[in-house]
């Protein structure tokens, strides 16, 4: 699919589409649905379908100290977008000059000069434009007579409560990946180049694939039976640490996983791990025997879940 910036002209065949405007992080159910609208109203008119997103997320910009949050990076993004059906991601830069630019202006100078929109879906709470100045009314108001139609998706529950982004950053860090993953519609998956590390595992004879966390949400600390999936597009079974390692000093955060009868080098290629099942918490040890005692118990149990 075609990847877009917010600071160029839309020109061409992706001109005159149905823009699905949020941030979309995570793409669970809730933007899931808003995405439809929009992919359902394009078909029917015949027009090209783009999602947006913002990147950095908008909470980066006001509070650079922020811990880190996000659910997805760019690249999955895309993908996941891609996979819906959407002909082209609109990547909005979030900086200084947006954050200045007025919702009027936003509607006026963007979604209608800049990206010739026809048709805008967003989530009813949707805010834009400096100060938070803009809602779906002021996108009503100034875009209908520019010749911009806005239609407005209501929240999306699983029964329990309203799903959103913060519900599933709250499961994570929980550990609770069976709720997190329902509401994703997909196992939560954090994509990384993987990098050396102190060769530790590989002393212990379970050499892991060790990838920095970057700007993901940080889930609950401890042991997870995973599955990583390679450039190559194959799958495989593992189970991997998530925390700083107590056992080894100093301490460093790392996902670090461990793929069952896999003995390949895959140092500086992009992979995705993706978080099936919380086995439990991490703790030190008093030596590497009952540390590798319990990565054995720990494996066999994760073989089992992902069987």
């Amino acid at each position: 699919m075609t990847r877009l910036s917010g600071n160029d002209r839309i020109e061409g065949d992706l001109r005159g589409a149905i823009i699905a405007l949020g941030n979309f992080d995570g793409f669970h159910l809730g933007h899931q649905a808003v995405a439809q609208v929009a992919l359902d109203w394009a078909k029917a008119e015949g027009r090209p379908a783009i999602i947006a997103t913002f990147d950095p997320h908008p909470v980066r910009h006001f509070q650079p100290d922020t811990p880190p949050f996000r659910l997805t990076t760019l690249d999955q993004r895309e993908r996941l977008f891609g996979e819906a059906g959407a002909a082209a991601m609109l990547v909005f830069e979030f900086g200084a000059a947006l954050a200045s630019t007025t919702a009027e202006d936003f509607v006026a100078r963007l979604l209608v000069a800049r990206f010739g929109a026809a048709g805008i879906v967003t989530g009813e709470d949707f805010t834009f434009g400096k100060g938070r100045g803009g809602n779906v009314e002021v996108m009503r108001t100034v875009g209908a007579p520019l010749g911009l139609t806005t239609k407005i998706v209501g929240p999306v529950s699983d029964g329990v409560a309203v799903i959103s982004s913060s519900r599933i950053r709250d499961a994570l860090k929980a550990g609770d990946c069976a709720t997190a993953n329902s509401l994703l519609t997909r196992p939560f998956a954090i994509e990384g180049t993987v990098i050396h590390g102190d060769k530790n595992g590989r002393k212990l004879g379970y050499p892991t694939a060790n990838i920095d966390m970057g700007q993901y949400l940080r889930p609950k600390y401890g042991i997870y039976a995973v599955r990583g999936r390679l450039p190559d597009g194959r799958v495989v079974n593992g189970a991997a640490n998530l925390g700083i390692r107590p056992t080894f000093d100093p301490p460093k955060e790392l996902l670090e996983p461990y793929f069952f009868d896999f003995a390949e080098d895959l140092y500086g290629q992009t992979i995705e791990v993706e978080l099936h099942h919380f086995l439990r918490g991490e703790q030190k040890f008093d030596g590497l025997d009952e540390l590798k005692a319990q990565m054995e118990k720990d494996c066999d149990r994760a073989r089992d879940l992902l069987a």
